[in-house]
């Protein structure tokens, strides 16, 4: 594997390269972790102490053989925050296990809870075309609620319910395009320059975007554990819904599994051309004078964890992939079966091949209600 500090592989940085080096001797990133390293990350980040209050059901609808339930709650600031909340419809009012499913980044935030989990009305022709990309066509918090989960897909701030105000963002669309942009277009192409001034606020704020979102998603857990019709609590994601599934399990030791896909790599190899491609939730300040990427992934070691490495994805190196795969593996050296480390032949999506899996493990690892996996 390339040292991870070569400088003809830094290509964003060019003929500054040198400054990789210059801050590794000095600020001594990346270090060995230490024992309380997920208290540390958790003030380096800034992660918010955030409840879901004022819970209410907005409305309830059943489609074949699901039962659907749009909730929401106030976290303190912005508008409510909107979740769906869906069920098999045969298991009534018992006690299923539940999962707190993450949607992703994937640069589209006009939809948030819609790009993995349908409502009412169905997909919008814009979430259809990323979960084709994504999901092979498919709404995943669906099919994981029909195989006998209570999963709540809760948006989060930036994202649907959660949305700013078109006024108090950026305004333009990139020119010489072929046809004129829908709303929710034109809503993403703001919200991709918006990210940084928000970034930058949470930073000035003493904490982060990662911050913020981990306090979101942390309160997000607390209400599906406080439902009468859950048992044990796992969470699972998707790239930028993935590192929302790191983060929620290396801060809250409440939730009992975690599933990750297509977004684990070790920072020093992100420098080799692929930090640009990320969101600033990846890049919390602070975090790599504390540890690499991968040991807070592994923090939670031995509670299970499972992370799918696409060899094919397009934004993350699979040296890194690679090394995060031995680091957590040392991590859980000494208990072993804890840690699934999945590398498959697939980009960066969450397709079907690989929610058979992370659907099958999850039921391995959640119980109903600590005994058996519900049928």
């Amino acid at each position: 594997m390339p040292g991870p500090l070569d400088s003809s592989r830094l290509r964003h940085l060019g003929d500054f390269s040198g400054l990789a080096e210059i801050a590794m001797a000095q600020r001594q990133l990346f270090p060995p972790p230490a024992p309380d390293l997920r208290d540390r990350a958790r003030d380096a980040l800034g992660v918010l102490a955030l409840t879901a209050a004022q819970v209410r059901t907005e409305r309830t609808w059943t489609a074949g053989e699901l039962s659907g339930e749009e909730v929401s709650w106030e976290v303190g600031f912005g508008p409510r925050t909107h979740a769906y909340v869906l069920r098999p419809r045969r298991a009534a009012d018992g006690v299923l296990p539940g999962v707190v499913a993450l949607h992703c980044h994937a640069g589209m935030k006009w939809a948030g809870k819609e790009k993995i989990a349908d409502g009412p009305e169905g997909p919008s022709p814009e979430v259809a075309r990323l979960r084709a990309t994504l999901y092979d066509g498919r709404a995943w918090a669906a099919e994981l609620a029909l195989r006998g989960f209570t999963v709540l897909v809760p948006d989060v701030l930036g994202w649907s319910s959660r949305r700013f105000p078109t006024a108090d963002m950026p305004d333009g669309v990139p020119d010489g395009l072929d046809a004129p942009l829908s709303e929710a277009d034109r809503y993403d192409v703001a919200a991709a320059r918006h990210e940084h001034v928000l970034a930058k606020y949470c930073t000035v704020l003493g904490t982060s975007y990662a911050g913020v979102v981990a306090g979101e998603d942390f309160a997000a857990a607390a209400y599906l554990r406080s439902r009468p019709d859950v048992g044990a609590v796992g969470c699972a994601g998707l790239s930028g819904g993935g590192l929302r599934a790191a983060l929620l399990g290396a801060f809250d030791p409440d939730v009992e599994a975690v599933a990750v896909v297509a977004m684990i790599s070790s920072y020093r190899d992100l420098l080799d051309g692929f930090v640009a491609r990320h969101t600033w939730m990846l890049y919390p300040p602070g975090l790599s004078r504390l540890c690499d990427l991968p040991d807070l992934v592994a923090s939670g070691a031995p509670r299970p964890l499972l992370v799918w490495y696409g060899e094919r994805d397009e934004i993350l190196p699979l040296s890194g992939m690679r090394r995060a795969h031995a680091m957590i593996a040392a991590h859980y050296r000494r208990a072993p079966a804890g840690y699934t480390g999945v590398f498959a032949d697939a980009g960066h999506s969450f397709g079907l091949v690989a929610q058979q899996r992370v659907f099958g493990w999850l039921a391995r690892h959640l119980k109903a209600d600590g005994g058996t996996a519900w049928p």
